[in-house]
């Protein structure tokens, strides 16, 4: 089965296709089928936003598609950024700028109460009008500082439950065995199969 990544951020793609690799799937970047933009993210939900993504490849390219939707949220922010963590610190924001305000947002915060979550939610659309969902979340803490240099977005703030490192402290193996795109893309990944067998 061809399945379209429905993303155009290059650190997500190689996340997801990393993660998807299974037989009988051949993984095509969305980039390499069609030259159109990703849709708006209108969305209420991270599941609406994944499902207007994956919804917006399928129609573009006639394949299955998939794509996901993360959000951190920051309990000492009432659940910020949200859904609204890529853009956090507005329209066209880098990794950088989005940290780099997150961190001034907590900097009187202690560690305590600095506790967050990643949540992702993917979904798969189907050609036959199926969609399939999976879910994955990941609890842990925002750092004083970012550390590290691996993984991408809000990696280098956020330290996982449990572990000492943060997240771009960790080798991409170590992260996506236990992320929250690692846990809601195998969750995916079991539905998906079941197509594919």
């Amino acid at each position: 089965m061809r399945l379209v990544l429905a993303t155009f951020n290059r650190d997500k793609a190689r996340e997801l296709a990393s993660l998807l690799a299974r037989p009988g799937l051949e993984l095509v970047p969305i980039g390499e089928r069609v030259a159109t933009p990703p849709p708006e993210e209108t969305g209420a939900t991270l599941e609406e936003n994944a499902r207007l993504k994956a919804e917006a490849a399928l129609h573009a390219t006639g394949l299955p598609a998939v794509a996901d939707d993360t959000g951190l949220e920051v309990d000492a922010l009432d659940g910020a950024p949200g859904i609204y963590a890529a853009r956090f610190a507005g329209p066209g924001a880098t990794y950088f700028d989005n940290v780099a305000l997150l961190l001034e947002r907590l900097r009187d915060v202690p560690e305590a109460r600095r506790t967050a979550r990643f949540r992702t939610v993917c979904a798969a659309c189907f050609p036959d009008g199926a969609v399939e969902i999976g879910e994955g979340v990941l609890e842990g803490r925002i750092a004083a500082a970012a550390r590290g240099s691996a993984g991408f977005g809000y990696d280098p703030v956020f330290v996982p439950e449990g572990s000492a490192l943060s997240l771009a402290e960790m080798s991409a193996d170590e992260k996506d065995r236990i992320s929250h795109r690692g846990r809601a893309v195998r969750a995916l990944a079991e539905r998906i199969a079941a197509r594919v067998s």
